[in-house]
């Protein structure tokens, strides 16, 4: 399977997911910080409803950043478009083709793998992502520019996977399956129990 394929295995497995989730769980807090469901589905979508014109646009009134734009379009979007509409959204691009900015195909598989996980893990709906696509985007060495995008200081740990045979870094060992650890990579924080070593409550999320 290529990575446009998982892609698109992706894609088609959230759009299930989302089809199934009752309307009141798209107001539910997300691992992406002030984003609910439907703001992160609504940010997963902008790719597929703006052309670059009117991307570049937005970003200009933005004042080129990046951040604020994201923030603005998914709260603008998100209370604009219904969860169907948002739903079928990623429905009917299972299939397109698309890269982030300054990135290729296996930063598209990790920016729909990563909020597809925003959405899930904290909803506790046991989704979880084929070893064969997280083997695909996960990082062997400090060095490549997935860690250092999302800047996320792991000195002195090293991530040990328990579902997989993967570790990254050196150091006290952050046990947790190898989607948790993506989502740490990623500077998310996890809900209490998904980690496991000294440095566990570092990367999980406070009581609420």
């Amino acid at each position: 399977m290529d990575i446009q394929d998982m892609i698109a295995a992706q894609r088609e497995q959230l759009a299930a997911i989302l089809g199934a989730l009752p309307g009141d769980a798209w107001d539910s807090p997300t691992l992406c910080e002030l984003w609910r469901v439907r703001e992160v589905v609504a940010h997963m979508t902008m790719p597929f409803r703006y052309s670059t014109e009117e991307f570049m646009a937005e970003l200009g009134r933005s004042g080129g950043d990046f951040t604020a734009l994201s923030d603005h379009l998914a709260a603008r979007d998100a209370a604009a478009l219904t969860p169907a509409e948002l739903t079928e959204t990623i429905r009917a691009n299972i299939h397109t083709q698309w890269q982030p900015p300054g990135g290729g195909l296996t930063a598209a598989l990790s920016h729909d793998m990563i909020h597809g996980l925003d959405i899930c893990v904290p909803l506790g709906l046991g989704f979880t992502v084929p070893q064969e696509r997280l083997r695909a985007i996960v990082p062997s060495s400090p060095d490549e520019q997935s860690v250092q995008y999302f800047g996320v200081d792991l000195t002195g740990i090293e991530l040990r996977a328990t579902d997989m045979d993967w570790t990254f870094g050196s150091g006290h060992p952050l046990s947790g399956t190898g989607q948790d650890l993506l989502l740490v990579l990623a500077g998310r924080k996890l809900p209490a129990g998904h980690l496991a070593g000294e440095d566990a409550a570092r990367f999980t999320a406070a009581s609420s």
